[in-house]
């Protein structure tokens, strides 16, 4: 039998350990170790070949929703959202910036505003993660259908 607790602690471990390995949700610029985009490449990038495809930001943005969907109803409502762009603001903070090499701010494609596309004020998962492909074509600078360093100012 399932504690009240273990309901709470639970989910709120998991959350912890996905958003260890999701939460990377900006395309941090990592401007103070020189590499602008490289804290996106390695948190994104599930291959490891230096790019992260549609495929791979798919997967991402599910775990990513999965990770802040703190009652697991299918919605990222506006109380989630709080916790999630403070969780992004700190990854911003902690990773050099929020910026790829045009000055737009790619964290913008993960707010709730971005995702909503029926405007109802909640984000379902369908909707966060068919967003995926107009926030990766946004990223996509070089236009090759996968981001890179050179997305971000940066050759190989």
């Amino acid at each position: 039998m399932e504690t009240t607790m273990s309901k709470i602690v639970f989910p709120s471990l998991l959350r912890i350990l996905v958003l260890g390995a999701a939460l990377p949700l900006t395309v941090a610029s990592s401007l103070a170790q020189g590499r602008m985009g490289e804290h996106f490449i390695e948190s994104w990038d599930q291959d490891g070949d230096g790019y992260v495809t549609l495929t791979e930001a798919e997967s991402r943005r599910s775990d990513v929703f999965a990770a802040f969907d703190a009652n697991d109803d299918g919605y990222l409502d506006a109380e989630e959202y709080v916790l999630f762009d403070e969780a992004r603001e700190t990854d911003m903070r902690e990773n050099g910036g929020h910026q790829n090499g045009m000055g737009m701010n790619p964290a913008n494609g993960m707010r709730l505003q971005a995702n909503d596309a029926d405007g109802d004020g909640k984000v379902s998962k369908d909707e966060f993660v068919g967003n995926t492909k107009l926030w990766m074509t946004r990223l996509d600078r070089t236009g090759d259908g996968r981001v890179g360093l050179e997305d971000f100012g940066r050759g190989r």
